[in-house]
């Protein structure tokens, strides 16, 4: 089974891109991150036409997930328990943002995660970043706790360099969010709680980016970052046969037709 992780960048802007990626790359389940759009606005036709089911959770133009299977997609949770809120505006209540949805599909539980970004390590958004990444690692711990041979796959876009290979120049990125102390270490507990990043080992060493601005010639300057991951349970873990990050998706298609996505995306290969 072949699981794969995109941040589409908008999925109606780009689903013609993903849906010939699709069939290109024989993918079995696809979770995407800020997909840009409400439920109602979600291109399902061109999936259902491969033979896919999707499950989306999108509020507005910003954020939004989901999950794509031709395997199963049963028990579909939106958001995770203890998930925080958030709002950007002191008038406006917080309210859980479209950052999660887990579902089973063939057999594997899979969570689509877009983590906040933090903005700057002096804007609340930080904060919220942290608390949202400290309660996913104790409700996955909990998760564990309950079942630990059940095969689960938290994939997405993390907004986390964990290490200082996973950014093109980490003395660009001094006092900024992606990389500090408290981030790394938040990343590094939920793989301390026994979810291991099952891409690494295929795809090994520094340079090895999943992300390009669209500034400055980042993706022809080799200029990225690794922040898309696969997580898994040490039920998926093992199960791992290959991983690959498809870079040449970052690459400008024809003329005309719409600009990639600034996130390549990211896969494994599982044995039955």
């Amino acid at each position: 089974m072949r699981v794969a992780t995109w941040n589409v960048n908008s999925i109606r802007t780009r689903v013609d891109r993903v849906i010939d990626w699709l069939g290109r790359a024989d993918v079995d389940v696809l979770a995407m991150q800020e997909t840009k759009c409400t439920d109602a606005q979600f291109p399902t036709m061109p999936f259902e036409a491969l033979g896919y089911e999707v499950a989306h959770v999108g509020l507005n133009q910003w954020n939004g997930v989901a999950i794509a299977s031709r395997v199963g997609l049963d028990n579909v949770e939106i958001g995770f328990d203890g998930q925080p809120t958030w709002s950007s505006k002191p008038e406006l209540e917080a309210a859980a943002e479209a950052r999660a949805i887990g579902a089973t599909c063939g057999g594997v539980r899979v969570w689509s995660l877009y983590v906040p970004n933090g903005r700057t390590l002096d804007d609340p958004h930080y904060a919220y970043k942290l608390e949202w990444l400290a309660a996913l690692r104790d409700t996955a711990a909990g998760w564990l706790k309950d079942d630990p041979t059940t095969p689960i796959a938290m994939v997405g876009d993390w907004n986390i360099a964990p290490t200082d290979d996973d950014v093109w120049d980490v003395a660009k990125f001094q006092d900024s969010t992606h990389v500090s102390a408290a981030e790394r270490a938040a990343f590094n507990a939920i793989v301390d709680a026994q979810f291991t990043d099952v891409v690494r080992p295929f795809t090994p060493g520094p340079g090895v980016f999943t992300y390009w601005d669209y500034t400055q010639l980042r993706f022809p300057r080799k200029e990225g970052m690794r922040i898309d991951f696969i997580l898994g349970s040490p039920a998926l873990a093992e199960r791992v046969v290959h991983a690959e990050i498809a870079r040449d998706e970052r690459k400008p298609g024809k003329k005309g037709t719409p600009a990639p996505s600034d996130h390549a995306p990211v896969l494994v290969d599982l044995t039955r």
